[in-house]
């Protein structure tokens, strides 16, 4: 039997008014370091199988900081129904607020199929920090099928629409040298900052797989492939601290 449910969080600068748990997603409110209010998503059951809608919200209200995670990597499954499991992600930052969007791994096992999409809608002087890691198969195995899609708006205009598809559903070339070339560990670091209005970042190769590229606004996504899940995370989390400490 397939499960539909969404998680829930409202955040703002006295709190957590909201969060609402559902299904396999459960939010528990964690121990935070400086300024920030953290919430960890906790997967209660294997899922996303497939078949099985599941998303996740998160409002920033105005001057609020949210760091939300996850305990985990999700692992995209195949289930008993034959339809695509879908994952969406809803984050919505306002004025002087500020989101941490940092999950573990999404991990695609043989025989799955996921669809995931997240979705970003930022106010002109909202922050953003958020990172997507994707691991094609587990130890050994070939990967499921996969297609993540990223959009995010900012003031209302697009700041960024990017799609991604691997696997055995996905169209030809994914794994040829121009996508993949062999990885198995590919993501993406998205940092939205006022700041870089005054101070843009310039386009760059980080190390000999990720390259920092700036976007048509105050912003900055840096792309990287690994041969795993540990190295893709090193990489990213060293364009991590330069972006926010540089």
């Amino acid at each position: 039997m397939s499960v539909e449910a969404t998680a829930r969080v409202v955040a703002t600068r006295d709190g957590l008014p909201v969060l609402e748990s559902a299904g396999p997603l459960a939010l528990r409110r964690t121990r935070a370091a400086g300024p920030y209010t953290r919430v960890t998503v906790v997967g209660a059951m294997s899922a996303p199988l497939g078949g099985d809608r599941l998303a996740v919200e998160a409002d920033v209200h105005e001057g609020a900081k949210l760091h939300l995670d996850s305990a985990a990597a999700t692992v995209a499954l195949p289930g008993r129904s034959p339809a695509p499991a879908t994952y969406d992600v809803a984050l919505t930052v306002a004025q002087d607020a500020e989101l941490r969007w940092l999950p573990e791994q999404l991990i695609s096992a043989r025989g799955s199929d996921l669809r995931m999409r997240t979705r970003v809608e930022l106010a002109a002087t909202a922050r953003l920090v958020l990172r997507e890691e994707q691991i094609l198969g587990r130890h050994g195995e070939e990967p499921g099928t996969l297609t993540t899609r990223l959009t995010v708006h900012r003031a209302g205009r697009p700041l960024l629409d990017q799609e991604l598809s691997f696997g055995p559903g996905a169209p030809g070339g994914w794994d040829g040298g121009a996508v993949l070339a062999g990885h198995r560990a590919v993501g993406q670091l998205l940092v939205v900052d006022p700041d870089f209005e005054k101070n843009p970042v310039e386009s760059r190769q980080l190390g000999e797989s990720a390259v920092l590229t700036p976007l048509a606004g105050p912003a900055a996504l840096v792309t990287a492939v690994a041969p795993d899940a540990l190295r893709l995370r090193r990489l990213l989390d060293a364009a991590r601290c330069e972006l926010l400490d540089g």
